[in-house]
């Protein structure tokens, strides 16, 4: 049977390690230029999150907003503005003014959406800059008890069984779980329906009741459910399998070799915000994350801290979304 290796993904531990060596001396530059953003920030910091509360977006954001908050010297306000895969909210921070008081948490959905709309209200590469990511995992294939799936052959057996019978859910149409779902259909010459939502909560909701059977979703917003049982994990889509759930096995060794697909979140600023104020915000962003509390509170959601410079994530993007659109292209997925 023929197999769709997808590529990944290439956001691991090796990869993130050498982006964090030349921290230091972004640090040594931001400090240097911290006269310039001396009056920054002068009133609370607006967070946009193109998704529904639940979602690693979210968690993420939520995560650190209360102590970047205390070495900012104001709170930052998280504002959830779901809809169109994280399109609606990015646009909103796309079109804000650039003055460091609106920013953005993006996940992987950011890369995605330009593979899937012909046509975006703003240019992904152009009107938003990085301010650093903040966090990389794995997603972790799931099912439905009800149906009573427990493994990745059940599941392409039963689906194979009942070509467009099988249901999967996503955060919305162009979300990463989207894509995600779409690629494991390629790879294993399955037909499921896809039911979108409006953000990663809803959509694993319906998977618990029953009314969707499964689902690709970032690990760390579906691990607590796995773990009560609420769900079934069927595979995690690492190249090896997840330290948080070790019996859960891989996709790759469940019968797909090379499959990956992985999720990342990052804050983002409109273009043309100065440097001073990237680098500021980049400073504080960083020191939360090489907290090593906040390590370990990462660590226990399924998630790894993941500080850039403001240049390395803006070259992430741009090299993410080149791959995405291969891999839409060999995957036959096709932007509307």
């Amino acid at each position: 049977m023929p197999r769709l290796s997808a590529t990944p993904f290439r956001y691991t531990l090796v990869y993130m390690a050498c982006l964090c060596a030349s921290l230091p001396a972004h640090a040594q530059r931001a400090q240097q230029t911290n006269d310039a953003a001396s009056g920054f920030p002068a009133r609370p910091i607006r967070v946009v999150i193109g998704f529904t509360p639940g979602g690693q977006p979210d968690i993420v954001t939520r995560l650190i907003a209360p102590k970047l908050g205390e070495l900012l010297g104001q709170p930052l306000v998280v504002d959830n503005r779901p809809g169109a895969g994280g399109v609606v909210g990015t646009k909103i921070v796309a079109d804000a003014q650039p003055d460091g008081y609106t920013l953005l948490t993006a996940s992987s959905s950011h890369t995605v959406a330009p593979a899937l709309y012909a046509k975006l209200p703003y240019d992904t590469l152009k009107d938003l800059t990085g301010v650093s990511m903040t966090s990389a995992a794995s997603y972790v294939l799931v099912a439905a008890p009800a149906t009573g799936i427990k493994s990745v052959q059940e599941l392409v057996a039963q689906a194979k069984a009942k070509p467009g019978q099988l249901n999967y859910s996503s955060a919305g149409t162009g979300s990463g779980m989207h894509f995600a779902v779409e690629v494991f259909k390629q790879a294993t010459q399955i037909d499921a329906v896809h039911v979108p939502y409006k953000g990663v909560p809803e959509a694993m909701n319906d998977v618990v009741g029953g009314r969707v059977q499964f689902t690709l979703a970032p690990l760390g917003a579906s691990i607590g459910l796995v773990r009560e049982g609420r769900l079934r994990g069927l595979a995690v889509a690492s190249p090896k399998r997840a330290s948080v759930h070790p019996d859960i096995p891989t996709i790759a060794e469940s019968g797909y070799p090379g499959f990956r697909w992985d999720s990342w979140s990052g804050l983002f600023a409109p273009a043309k915000t100065p440097n001073a104020v990237i680098n500021r915000l980049n400073r504080d962003v960083v020191r939360v994350l090489t907290d090593t509390e906040m390590q370990q509170r990462f660590a226990a959601l399924g998630m790894e801290t993941a500080p850039t410079t403001p240049e390395q994530q803006n070259k992430f993007v741009a090299d993410q979304l080149a791959l995405v659109m291969q891999l839409a292209k060999k995957a036959g997925i096709q932007a509307r």
